[in-house]
């Protein structure tokens, strides 16, 4: 027996698809049900319930995944405490992040960790918020970042920042005239927002419900990317985290118009999976977050 069939089978249980657990390893799905099987020969027991259609183990088989996920701990704690003793900085860290912090927070954070630790390599995919916590939940990934956290028992959440929404509209648009705008006055404008299942979106419902405003879209979209372009055909008006238009503004494409009197922000959190060991590069990865973010923090001006 070798450790990666104690990890294949472990990833098989976790992510119950012999499809999934074959991209996860680099393998192909024949190899994963090969594996299996040469595992219950070599328990002589079978480990995977076939009878049914889903995906169900036996009773032997949860004690070899419960026996395999403590092999693997020690084997990576081992790993890293190897790493640690020879103060190794190196390795691939692997990221899920929802496109608003993908694409316009964790740029400068990537940049100055892959500048202080240039044997590191860091991959990022772009996922759906409900996505980000699946990949975390099957090991597809070391960290997930999204916005407003979940609270979930087999998830780490680590704070990382806190983003302000604000109102952005076309430059012509009435209301980019004002430097702050009452939110009762969005009620005669056209919005667009965000699809309903996603967390800004259910954020700025509860903003709306919170100061009895009564506002439905008149146009919904999956990523930020598109309620920009829309909002900059004049198509309506959309409250967005303000990092994500820093460009726009500059360009003079989008107006930004702050709320009066009030200040509305999302949290966003580094997450991991509960136990899993850290390599020295991973803390790395968030001492990094989170010291450049308690500094953008602290520069920030107060209100």
């Amino acid at each position: 027996m070798q450790i990666e069939n104690f990890k294949i089978f472990a990833d098989l249980v976790e992510t119950k698809s012999f499809s999934k657990a074959a991209k996860l390893n680099g393998i192909t799905q024949s190899a994963v049900s090969q594996q299996a099987r040469s595992m219950e020969r070599n328990f002589k027991t079978l480990m995977i319930d076939r009878s049914q259609k889903q995906f169900n183990l036996t009773r032997e088989g949860q004690r070899i995944y419960d026996a395999a996920k403590e092999i693997l701990h020690v084997y990576e704690k081992l790993l890293s405490e190897l790493q640690e003793m020879k103060k190794v900085i190196s390795g691939t860290i692997r990221i899920s992040t929802i496109y608003s912090i993908g694409l316009h927070e964790l740029p400068p954070y990537i940049k100055k960790f892959l500048h202080d630790y240039p044997s590191v390599n860091v991959r990022i995919e772009y996922r759906r918020s409900n996505l980000v916590y699946e990949d975390i939940l099957h090991n597809s990934v070391d960290f997930g970042l999204v916005a407003f956290p979940q609270k979930l028992r087999q998830i780490e959440t680590i704070p990382f920042r806190n983003d302000r929404l604000v109102l952005i509209t076309h430059p012509n648009h009435p209301l980019a005239k004002s430097t702050d705008v009452d939110l009762k006055t969005l009620a005669g404008h056209k919005f667009i927002g965000f699809d309903p299942d996603i967390p800004t979106r259910k954020a700025v419902d509860q903003i709306f419900r919170d100061n009895k405003l009564e506002i439905t879209p008149v146009m919904e979209f999956d990523n930020i990317e598109t309620v920009k372009r829309a909002v900059e055909i004049d198509h309506g008006i959309a409250i967005v985290p303000q990092a994500t238009v820093v460009q726009e503004v500059k360009q003079g494409t989008l107006a930004v118009v702050a709320f009066k009197g009030k200040e509305f922000t999302r949290p966003l959190a580094i997450l991991h999976r509960k136990g899993r060991v850290l390599t020295p590069a991973m803390k790395k990865f968030i001492e990094t977050l989170s010291a450049e973010a308690a500094a953008a923090e602290a520069a920030k001006p107060t209100v």
